[in-house]
């Protein structure tokens, strides 16, 4: 994430000041000047199994382990989704994608991040590492997209159950008999726009 600095002064035992750098990230920083009583806008996880039920159920007798479905989330806040897929960072309304409404919510916190600033962070995104040249299904997906984006905005990460999907299936005979063609697909719901720049 992005870091400020602060340089705090103390008064030492010795009587000479002593200098304290504390790196935080952009959020914890506003929340360390921002007054108590201004309330943030909230961050939700959307969770979509993407097997709709068919991984809990055939999952056992397949890879020998149950999985409780394949997921794909997405970063809702400023009343607004977005998620990253083969197109690209994409943007629609809340459960607005052909996925329809999401299997979870998960609350992750509130944000003090202006739209305007989290807009540009999702733009410098979007024109480096997640660009939809960058998308891989296993190991640079939608997932991961969250787990950074959530971070940024709320200091929290999403459940490491999600992220650490692709290493579960992988760590099974089946799951390295499907490599080659899981890693030839990729994952983009309908029904978004692609956040805008050019």
């Amino acid at each position: 994430g992005r870091f400020c600095q602060i340089t705090e002064v103390r008064g030492g035992s010795c009587g000479l000041a002593c200098f304290h750098q504390i790196l935080v990230n952009f959020s914890d920083f506003s929340a360390y000047i921002l007054p108590a009583e201004m309330s943030g806008t909230p961050v939700k996880l959307y969770v979509y199994d993407l097997s709709r039920g068919m991984a809990s159920s055939m999952s056992l007798p397949l890879l020998g382990r149950q999985i409780d479905g394949i997921w794909h989330t997405a970063i809702v806040v400023f009343d607004e989704e977005f998620f990253f897929g083969g197109g690209g960072i994409e943007s629609c309304a809340p459960g607005g994608t052909i996925l329809g409404p999401p299997n979870s919510v998960h609350d992750l916190g509130d944000t003090q991040i202006t739209r305007e600033i989290f807009m540009d962070y999702l733009s410098e995104l979007g024109a480096t590492t997640y660009s939809g040249e960058t998308y891989h299904l296993l190991q640079h997906n939608c997932n991961n997209f969250s787990s950074e984006v959530a971070q940024f905005l709320t200091g929290n990460d999403i459940p490491a159950t999600i992220t650490n999907l692709p290493n579960e299936v992988l760590a099974t005979p089946f799951g390295q008999m499907i490599r080659p063609m899981i890693e030839s697909m990729s994952v983009s719901p309908g029904g978004g726009q692609r956040v805008g720049w050019t």
